[in-house]
């Protein structure tokens, strides 16, 4: 444990217990509570180890309690006295301090505060950019320090266990060569090569593969990294990344390491026992039951596809969705009762965001089924359906008649929104690996096949010769890890060999003198001697916005950006004058937007 003694406080605002009764102590912090019972003054001071109540009676030295009764919330104060029992009946069980409070013999003001803008407490009814605005003070509030406090214990957990397993921490330049195949990279000006940019990196990719191939063996690092996209609750310009990186190593070896470091942190963090081994679906396997490649497994609503039935039941739009190749697939949402006709119409215009072109609701009665499509279907049709959802009085069946891919996104999409609207989600942690993902996808707007990790990643080994021939029928030995329906984390076991990386670019569309440009350094250092390598990075901060039961990850970094990627509390970006932009040897040109 730290020594906290100082010169301006011997014990801290939520240390002093029962046992410190008698001794003469001296605290500081903030007033975040002033009252006055009939004279007798309770105030109230925090710092970030908690609160300790002061009380001054009529009967204390005048200075002292004339001082006490100008205090004023938020105002910086130290206080010297002695530790005192609280009456039985004023016991505050729910404090670690309850039992005790501070007999004052002497008060210092350290500073005073003006009127802030929002009271400093955990319920506050203020816009988000006010707080951001005044961020300094909306991080001094005990909920936003306690997810700062839970950020430093997963920083401290994450490195001990890594340092114990033998990985070296190593920090890699955060002034890069500019390498874009995906997001934007941040450009930084050059004043010294005119004319030349460097780049914030989106992730240490290609530095942490050029460490295995200078023998390291075991890398990690908690990383910043810089990306220029939208933005949205779980993004932001800057993020911080748990960079992993091994060699001799199969995707087996990865991912039981990931589940060790996991199950370890959220024990030694949250005492949580996470369940392992983790669960594990294919890629294919996932979209096809959750309609998402990150579906969260702490409710059910696991679609099934009914196209068969749905072929032959004598409903005309079932039979041509089929007929063309499409699916007739949809979930069961249990116990929910009747729905009335504006909730069917609420549910169908959330579908048609996500492509679907209408959907249908069966409903499930003590004697009947309701369906605004019953005349259509063939009575045994129904009933087939009704046994294929195993479906009984109270649940509703929803389907989609649709392509593939719109079924699948819109059902996933339903399946949240009911889990959200029923309160369905459960409890208890539900990590899960997802696996066999494609290797490349194709763009419609880049008309290409684009990668859909990152073009490092090594296909199926089995599966190379398909490169030139079916490229959309090869595999990566990739693994993303999933919790409670977010991706925090995706890896891959690497490309180490030239001529692999060569086709991999060729299929994606990169020529011989782009790679070169691009990542010559990289596709020399394959040629001299790169061993089987793979990684993994986490999103840190989405994971510890998870633990910290957050749904947005500006709640657990202690400066973040808007969703527009702006700072309020010091006004970045900014503009800057004309001459440093001329020694950087930049115009600046007039905006057309």
């Amino acid at each position: 444990m730290a020594t906290l003694e100082t010169g301006l406080r011997t014990h801290t605002c939520g240390s002093l217990t029962e046992k410190d009764v008698g001794k003469r102590v001296s605290i500081s912090g903030w007033v975040a509570n002033h009252r006055d019972h009939g004279g007798v003054l309770f105030v109230d001071l925090r710092d970030r180890w908690g609160k300790t109540q002061v009380v001054f009676r009529p009967e204390h030295p005048d200075d002292v309690y004339r001082q006490a009764g100008s205090l004023k919330l938020e105002w910086v104060v130290r206080v010297e006295g002695r530790v005192a029992k609280r009456p039985n009946d004023m016991v505050n069980p729910d404090m670690p301090t309850g039992e005790i409070e501070i007999d004052p013999e002497s008060v210092f003001i350290l500073n005073e505060a003006k009127t802030l803008p929002f009271l400093i407490k955990d319920e506050i009814d203020v816009s988000e950019e006010l707080r951001f605005k005044y961020r300094f003070l909306d991080i001094r509030r005990p909920a936003m320090q306690a997810n700062l406090l839970l950020r430093h214990r997963v920083y401290q957990s994450v490195r001990r266990f890594f340092d114990a397993e033998g990985f070296i921490e190593i920090e890699t330049p955060f002034l890069m060569k500019s390498t874009p195949e995906g997001a934007r990279d941040f450009l930084v000006p050059s004043r010294i090569h005119k004319g030349k940019f460097y780049a914030l990196p989106q992730s240490p990719q290609t530095y942490k593969q050029l460490l295995m191939v200078s023998g390291f063996d075991r890398y990690c690092q908690i990383v910043r990294c810089f990306r220029d996209e939208d933005f949205r609750a779980d993004r932001q310009p800057e993020f911080t990344q748990i960079d992993i990186e091994m060699s001799f190593v199969d995707e087996e070896d990865v991912i039981g390491m990931m589940e060790r470091m996991m199950v370890n942190l959220f024990k030694e963090v949250k005492g949580v026992d996470l369940p392992s081994p983790f669960k594990r679906l294919s890629y294919e396997e996932a979209t096809a039951r959750y309609g998402t490649d990150r579906p969260d497994l702490r409710f059910g609503l696991e679609i099934e596809d009914v196209s068969q039935v749905a072929a032959v039941s004598g409903f005309k739009i079932f039979a041509e969705t089929v007929g063309e190749g499409g699916a007739v697939r949809g979930i069961r949402v249990p116990d929910i009762g009747s729905l009335s006709r504006k909730q069917v119409d609420e549910f169908t215009s959330f579908v048609r965001e996500f492509g679907a072109s209408g959907l249908v609701t069966i409903q499930i009665g003590e004697e009947e089924i309701r369906s605004p499509i019953s005349k259509f279907l063939k009575p045994e049709s129904l009933t087939e359906m009704k046994v294929i959802f195993e479906a009984g009085p109270g649940d509703v069946i929803f389907l989609v008649a649709a392509p593939q891919g719109i079924c699948s996104e819109s059902l996933g999409q339903l399946r949240n929104r009911c889990a959200d609207l029923y309160g369905l989600r459960g409890e208890i942690d539900a990590p899960l690996w997802i696996t066999d993902f494609p290797l490349l996808e194709w763009s419609e707007t880049e008309n290409r096949y684009m990668a859909c990790h990152h073009p490092f990643t090594s296909p199926k080994e089995s599966e190379i010769e398909l490169l030139e021939s079916t490229p959309q029928h090869v595999h990566a030995r990739a693994y993303d890890l999933v919790l409670n329906g977010s991706e925090i984390a995706g890896g891959s076991i690497r490309i180490h060999r030239r001529d692999v990386q060569e086709r991999v670019f060729k299929s994606l569309a990169i020529d011989q003198e782009t790679a070169e440009r691009k990542f010559g350094f990289l596709m020399e250092a394959l040629e001299c001697g790169a061993p089987p390598h793979g990684g993994i990075a986490f999103g840190f901060d989405r994971l510890v916005m998870i633990m910290a039961g957050e749904s947005s990850i500006r709640e657990v970094i202690a400066f973040p950006k808007t969703t527009s990627a702006l700072s309020l509390m010091d006004g970045s970006p900014s503009e800057v004058d004309d001459a440093q932009l001329k020694e950087l040897g930049i115009m600046r040109i007039q905006s057309t937007e």
